[in-house]
């Protein structure tokens, strides 16, 4: 059987919603145990009111935050899937859908760079990247809108041969240049190496993992570790209040490449709003975080 436009569509619609008005279970559970950890007792009631507003919100079906970002999706396709759709069109018209129904209404914040006109929709809106999944029968949908605060703080820089310290040092300043402005406690995703554009999706791709979740290489997981507590360190704190809580987690992705290293920094705010989904060609989907 084949995936059609109809359930793309659809899907895509929905992952959007519910990215925006649910803040995903390992963020508030990665909260809670900030809560117990933090020594600051402005930090505590900062975080708690961070999950009183991520329980109303599922509650009342609202909106985690007004500015809802762009609409991004990253789109891993089967091997084995049969389409009878093309993708990307059925995404943009998916969203438009959206636009039409969702409630409350969203604010019209894609904005065209040169005209600064905005609107619900615009040129290469939603953002869409594809990659291949060998041998799988179905198509994994991944929604992870960006907002203000946490876009206009990624910062890129290009350099030649760096050594570690090199590379650390502006990963810290980066973080201390964002400040509270990204919306603290953040997750920070970095990518290191390859090409300009590649460093950039490294980065993106590396915060979309869930608190917990390790690189695989194991000296590149410790030092994961070791930049997070450099970064909760800084004592910029949740909403930049102070405390031990500035980012939840802190995840890298390497690429090899040449003599020139791109290293890229990218944040996201404090629910990381992301949601998933497997297409089936049987019209099947599951949802998930």
């Amino acid at each position: 059987m084949s995936i059609t436009d109809d359930v793309v569509r659809s899907t895509t619609a929905k992952l959007y919603e519910k990215a925006i008005k649910k803040v995903p279970e390992d963020i508030k559970g990665a909260i809670n145990r900030a809560v117990e950890a933090e020594t600051s007792e402005v930090a505590r009631q900062t975080l708690r009111s961070m999950l009183r507003s991520a329980d109303a919100s599922e509650k009342t079906d609202s909106l985690i935050c007004p500015d809802v970002g762009i609409p991004v999706y990253y789109i891993k396709v089967g091997t084995k899937v049969k389409l009878e759709t093309d993708l990307k069109h059925s995404i943009t018209e998916g969203f438009k859908d959206l636009v039409k129904t969702i409630k409350p209404p969203l604010l019209m914040l894609i904005t065209n760079p040169l005209t600064r006109e905005r609107g619900y929709v615009g040129e290469g809106i939603p953002v869409v990247s594809f990659d291949l999944i060998h041998d799988a029968d179905y198509i994994e949908v991944t929604c992870a809108p960006r907002g203000f605060g946490c876009g206009l703080w990624a910062t890129l820089q290009i350099f030649n041969y760096p050594p570690l310290e090199v590379i650390e040092k502006f990963i810290l300043e980066s973080v201390l240049r964002a400040g509270s402005k990204p919306c603290p406690p953040v997750m920070v995703g970095i990518g290191i190496g390859g090409t300009f554009d590649n460093a950039t999706r490294l980065a993106k791709v590396a915060m979309l993992r869930r608190v917990g979740e390790k690189n695989k290489n194991a000296d590149i997981a410790r030092w994961e570790e070791g930049l997070l507590r450099a970064v909760n360190e800084t004592g910029i704190g949740p909403m930049g209040l102070g405390g031990k809580t500035t980012a939840l987690a802190l995840n890298v992705e390497v690429s090899s490449g040449h003599g020139f290293t791109p290293v890229a920094v990218c944040f996201s705010c404090w629910p990381n709003r992301r949601m998933r989904a497997k297409i089936y060609g049987d019209g099947s989907v599951d949802y998930y975080e």
